[in-house]
């Protein structure tokens, strides 16, 4: 295999065996010492050319996580700005790697559905790419139907309460599997061969997008005095027709067709799923 690289000084191309992977020498064009660099592992792409992201098995040990009482404080004045007075926050009693909290504000007469809002997936910052580090910290936010039911007793059903275990379970991941989640990006429900959140829907996959629709924009941010920005995005609940159009087609087709249906980031159970129209040459020949 051939390794291509690059002079750092000046910018001279070049392209050598693998065999020669660590060895150095100087760069005919400038003098400058050079040194073939390890190749990069290969990026599984989707069709779209999207790059797609597989985790192993956690191997860490369990580590006692406590929330930071400042952020959850500037988070806890935020959502009430923005969204709506918190009427119920649902505590972990013992977390791990971070304390994740579900904050709750209930319908009201602008905004006539539930918000469940997270916090402390923000008190460490995810591991994102180079160039990405304004996307290190976030919280996730997802809204439900005025009529859901919300109570501690409703939640023994996992018909209502798998919302709630959906932003528990996107908050901690990329603590877990040291990755990250920003706009665009999708997480499927059981990996490889995705199954329903609950036996009352169909949705296999979450998407992350920032609120913009049935939220305000402004909730989309908060900058704390320290300097961190925190990133708070929808959870869009996806049907596996529109997972295979995003991998085929990328985020805009999607984006397109949820526009075209008016689908919003509040979870509808009864919405079919968007699936893209043929190809106008498949009904010649």
């Amino acid at each position: 295999m051939q390794i291509s690289f690059e002079c750092e000084k000046c910018g001279r191309r070049y392209k050598v065996d693998e065999a020669k992977v660590g060895q150095s020498a100087k760069c005919r064009d400038c003098g400058a010492e050079i040194r073939v660099p390890v190749p990069a592992p290969p990026v599984e792409e989707s069709p779209s050319g999207q790059p797609i992201y597989r985790h192993k098995d956690r191997e860490r040990d369990f580590e006692l996580a406590i929330g930071d009482e400042e952020t959850l404080e500037a988070i806890t004045a935020h959502i009430e700005e923005h969204i709506g007075e918190i009427d119920q926050v649902w505590h972990e009693l013992v977390s791990d790697l971070v304390h994740i909290d579900v904050h709750q504000v209930p319908p009201s007469k602008d905004r006539p559905f539930w918000t469940l809002v997270t916090s402390g997936m923000s008190d460490k910052p995810m591991t994102v790419p180079e160039g990405a580090e304004a996307f290190a910290h976030a919280e996730l936010m997802i809204c439900l139907p005025e009529e859901w039911p919300v109570s501690q007793e409703a939640f023994n059903d996992e018909n209502n309460y798998w919302p709630v275990r959906l932003l528990k379970v996107l908050a901690r991941l990329p603590h877990e599997y040291e990755t990250w989640l920003g706009p665009g990006h999708t997480v499927p429900n059981g990996g490889e061969d995705p199954t329903p959140y609950a036996d009352n829907n169909s949705f296999v996959c979450a998407l992350m997008l920032s609120p913009c629709l049935v939220l305000p924009s402004e909730v989309a941010v908060l900058n704390l005095p320290d300097g961190r920005k925190i990133n708070f995005y929808a959870v869009w609940p996806l049907h596996q027709p529109e997972v295979d159009l995003k991998l085929r087609r990328g985020l805009d087709a999607l984006l397109e067709h949820f526009e075209k249906h008016q689908v919003t980031e509040l979870v509808d159970l009864d919405r079919p799923a968007i699936e893209a129209s043929k190809p106008w040459w498949r009904f010649w020949g």
